[in-house]
């Protein structure tokens, strides 16, 4: 059931004025143009990962970033049906998604990459965008502060 919630949500997703204010305070301007690049769908949940944590009572500036573009990788060519596609193989046959999976970025097959490999991909963006190393680690999943890396998980699976 979930996972139906997010499909409807992906198709429905919409940013509002006052929540695009917000990434332009929450981010450095080079990373605002970075989160603007990024599809609709992926800003809304990149936005409702932060509203998550910010509700968890977590203000802390680098995490709020990482919530904001751990997806920022996914861009325009990992449409809704790899997604899907990656979501079903992911769950029923792990290893015949790594081997459709291909790190030539001309191949069709480059988007089942990408959702295998986006969050070191998202955190270089990041990273390239002016955010933080330490931003850049809660993004990897890779942040030895064990306590905010676990919250950034739990809002990105709630959202």
């Amino acid at each position: 059931m979930h996972r139906v919630a997010q499909l409807v949500n992906h198709v429905r997703a919409r940013v509002s004025p006052d929540e695009e204010a917000f990434v332009r305070r929450a981010l450095p301007s080079k990373a605002v143009t970075l989160f603007a690049s990024m599809p609709v769908a992926d800003r809304r949940h990149g936005l409702d990962v932060a509203e998550h944590l910010l509700a968890a009572g977590h203000r802390d500036p680098d995490l709020i970033a990482a919530a904001l573009l751990h997806d920022a990788a996914k861009g325009r060519r990992l449409r809704l049906w790899h997604r899907v596609v990656g979501v079903l193989f992911e769950a029923a046959a792990p290893r015949l998604l790594f081997r459709l999976a291909s790190p030539r970025s001309r191949s069709w097959r480059y988007a089942f990459h990408v959702y295998l490999h986006h969050a070191p991909m998202s955190a270089e963006a990041a990273r390239g965008a002016g955010c933080s190393d330490r931003c850049g680690a809660f993004i990897r999943g890779i942040s030895p502060e064990m306590s905010l890396q676990a919250a950034l998980l739990a809002a990105d699976e709630a959202s």
